[in-house]
Formats: structure tokens, sequence, C-alpha cells
């Protein structure tokens, strides 16, 4: 028998399912709607990491020891209502992180790491069972946008107009609110809530 078809504990044993999911961005809330605004994501990455590796040479022997960890991209769909508008709300980003068109001549203003994380605000990715109850939170540290597209326009096509964008950040962190292994004392990466 499957761990996850004992029907007494379906829910605390139910595998985690990859479209029960919420996005949050606080640069694109909506303070009119109550408890603001979750955005409406198609698709979203969930973080994830290398481990770099030195490699070390002895005699006739190569040892590897762990380096650096990089974070990677993280890239998200989300569908771009009328009211608020996604585009909209990106160009204020932008426009907040101190880039100027060439246009305005007169602004000698330029884009900064602290500029473009602020006018982001705080990024989390949510996993949910099936009760709708957090099971995993991951909060993205120092996010910015690294590339926004803005979907393409086809007459025979019905579908919802998506904005793809791409953020970077410096490390993220998971708070798990659900019984899972971890090491001896806890650590700081994974959290339990």
């Amino acid at each position: 028998m499957a761990f996850w078809s004992d029907a007494a504990s379906a829910v605390s044993q139910e595998p985690k399912r990859n479209f029960r999911f919420t996005v949050s961005i606080d640069a694109l809330q909506d303070d009119s709607a109550p408890g603001g605004l979750v955005w409406f994501a198609k698709t979203c990455d969930k973080p994830s990491f290398t481990i770099e590796t030195t490699e070390h040479q002895y005699l006739n022997h190569t040892f590897y020891y762990p380096g650096a960890v990089k974070w990677q991209t993280v890239s998200m769909q989300l569908v771009d209502p009328s009211n608020p508008d996604a585009v909209g709300l990106l160009s204020s980003i932008v426009q907040e992180s101190k880039y100027s068109p060439p246009s305005t001549a007169t602004s000698l203003t330029t884009m900064s790491k602290g500029t473009a994380v602020s006018a982001l605000g705080k990024v989390t990715i949510t996993q949910l069972n099936a009760a709708g109850e957090n099971v995993e939170t991951w909060t993205l540290h120092n996010a910015f946008i690294t590339e926004a597209k803005f979907g393409s326009l086809e007459y025979g096509n019905d579908d919802l107009t998506t904005v793809d964008l791409t953020l970077q950040y410096d490390w993220a962190q998971c708070l798990l609110t659900q019984e899972a292994p971890t090491s001896a004392g806890g650590n700081e990466f994974f959290k339990m809530a």
C-alpha cells in the first residue's frame, strides 16, 4: 500500500501537488483587496541552488571540496489582469528601481541593487495542501527582476494574457509547516513552524 493511500490520515500523508501554490510579491499587492492580493501565477519555479566544487590534485589522486552555494534564478508566469494591471505595476517597479528611459535626458539616476530590491519588495512562494493550508513557504531574500516578457498576441488564441518574470535573489529560506526530518538541532535553511 502506498504511503498516501491510508484514508484515516489522507490529508497529513498526501504528497505535495504541483498545482497547489500561490505567489506573493509585495510590489504587486492590491491594498484595496481584503488581505491583499495573492498574485495569479500559472507557473513558478521553486528556488534551487548548486554547490560549486574545488578540485585538488595530490600525486595521482584527485580530491573535491565543496565551495560556494550559488542560487539559481526563479522564473514565473503570471496572469495579466486588467485591474490591477500587471504591465503598469511592473513598469512602476522598474521606475522605482531608478531606471529612466533615454528620452528623459534630464534624469541622471541609475538602477542600484538597493532600489531594485526595495521596489519589488518581499517575494514568497507558498505550496498548499488539499485543505488550503501552507505546507512550505519559500522567501526570496533581496530579490529583483532580471527579465520581464509581456507575452505575445494572436488572433486565433483565446488563452489568458500572461507576463513572464525572472527573478534573481541572494538566497532563499524555506518555512516548513509539517513534520519533516531535520538535522540534529534544526537549521536556519529549513525552519519548522
